[in-house]
């Protein structure tokens, strides 16, 4: 019952934050590259202060340098493959407006990073309880 209980709160707080924002983001009626900039800086920003002060800590106290390190190298090409296959898709297509483009290629990018994501962070959790 317990790993149910988690499953669905990390179901619900994993899909608020990206409802919320969207919601929001049809809520604004000027569009600002400026605004747009910090944002996605601030979401990087807090995404690498996961990394380096929870995910990369915890994953050497349970297991070695060596692991951890192929886990990350997995992960960085993981994107990197990624990033490769959404821009061959992007490139066949003809675009009509370039910044718009890459707007959309970003998104599809940091929506498929956080499926892949999220794959092992289920894992994780079952393994806890």
């Amino acid at each position: 019952m317990e790993i149910l209980k988690t499953t669905l709160l990390g179901l619900f707080f994993g899909t608020f934050g990206t409802t919320l924002g969207g919601i929001l983001g049809i809520f604004l009626k000027r569009k600002s590259n400026k605004f747009l900039s910090f944002i996605l800086a601030f979401a990087s920003g807090l995404m690498m202060a996961v990394i380096c002060f929870d995910l990369i800590p915890e994953s050497l106290e349970i297991s070695n340098i060596i692991e951890v390190l192929i886990g990350t190298i997995l992960g960085i090409i993981a994107m990197i493959f990624c990033d490769l296959l959404v821009d061959k898709k992007f490139s066949t297509k003809i675009q009509t407006n370039n910044k718009q483009s890459k707007l959309l290629k970003t998104g599809m990018i940091v929506s498929i990073g956080l499926a892949i994501h999220n794959f092992p962070e289920g894992l994780a959790i079952r393994v806890w309880f």
